[in-house]
């Protein structure tokens, strides 16, 4: 594969010759890929910058092994995905025992994407949190733009990487603190409970994070929530990255999430949220972090939201077509 940092996944799909009716079909490997893709998806298969115990290297693999139970047909809005072109970049290429120099892999593969092919929405699935500061600040390499980020997380994500490294605890003030993305462009939905020391709080105020507890979102309502914060985003960034840390939803829905809480999101809440976002022409960049097939039951609960989750923000891409 000649795309810089990246190779096959581990788990692929034979592609059929036949009109796809499922996603295992439908998904296309980037080098075999006839026109410019709509949508790239690449791996990040790393977790030992996680803060807690975490095997979410493991999910790129069993999401793409998860595709042949999901048809291209949306039967709740009446779509059909496969005229959306998706092609797959596979994983991008891990170092053994070097954290850094595979954060570093990230962020070339991100760049070199983002250039190489400009019009095309890029999603990147973790990994750990820690991912999306690399990809992040390849992205910015090559656009020269001003990011704004749509954070759906249980915590902030700013504590210190001074402290911890580049965590997936840290993500966020690994921009800020880079002049990647300015507080002010950052807006995270989902916070709730005793999950963020005061002091991270107080970071976030500082730093002029915009916080909406999932308790404000549920009573302003989601969906009018997450546009209330694409449209302010889209008045003083160019672009937006979204970031989904799988631990915004519920611990009883998502057991294969290394932090996941009690009163977080359900998975229809999710599921909403994406859909809206997915409509917005401002969001160029998404990922999905932080899901441990591992910590799974046998029938893969976790995994197959993961895979319904990003369905319905491709969902949204083609609803914002037409």
């Amino acid at each position: 594969m000649s795309e810089k940092w990246l190779q096959a996944p581990e788990w692929s799909w034979n592609t059929s010759k036949e009109e796809p009716t499922y996603v295992h079909h439908w998904v296309q490997p980037l080098h075999e890929i006839q026109n410019a893709p709509d949508l790239i998806l690449y791996g990040a298969p790393i977790s030992r910058s996680s803060i807690s115990v975490s095997g979410a290297s493991l999910y790129p693999a069993e999401f793409r092994r998860m595709w042949k139970g999901f048809a291209t047909y949306n039967l709740d809005e009446n779509i059909d995905l496969t005229a959306f072109r998706v092609a797959d970049a596979g994983d991008v290429v891990m170092h053994m025992t070097d954290i850094l120099l595979s954060h570093q892999h990230i962020q070339e593969a991100s760049a070199h994407l983002a250039a190489r092919y400009p019009h095309a929405v890029t999603c990147m699935i973790g990994g750990d949190h820690s991912t999306t500061a690399c990809a992040v600040r390849g992205i910015k390499e090559v656009c020269k733009q001003e990011i704004g980020i749509l954070q759906l997380d249980t915590h902030l994500d700013v504590r210190d990487p001074a402290e911890l490294g580049p965590a997936n605890g840290t993500p966020i003030r690994q921009l800020i603190d880079g002049d990647t993305v300015k507080g002010e462009n950052v807006i995270n939905i989902g916070l709730h409970g005793y999950f963020n020391a005061r002091p991270l709080i107080d970071y976030a105020e500082e730093h002029n994070i915009q916080m909406v507890t999932l308790k404000q979102a549920r009573k302003q309502g989601l969906i009018n929530t997450v546009r209330e914060a694409l449209e302010k985003l889209s008045a003083k960034v160019d672009r937006v990255y979204v970031t989904v840390d799988m631990d915004v939803l519920d611990i009883s829905v998502a057991p294969g999430v290394p932090a996941s809480t009690p009163g977080g999101m359900t998975a229809a809440e999710l599921f909403d949220a994406l859909l809206e976002i997915g409509q917005h022409p401002i969001v160029r960049h998404i990922d999905f972090v932080c899901l441990d097939p591992s910590k799974d039951s046998a029938v893969a609960e976790t995994v197959k939201t993961g895979v319904y989750a990003w369905l319905q923000f491709i969902t949204g891409c083609v609803l914002q077509t037409r």
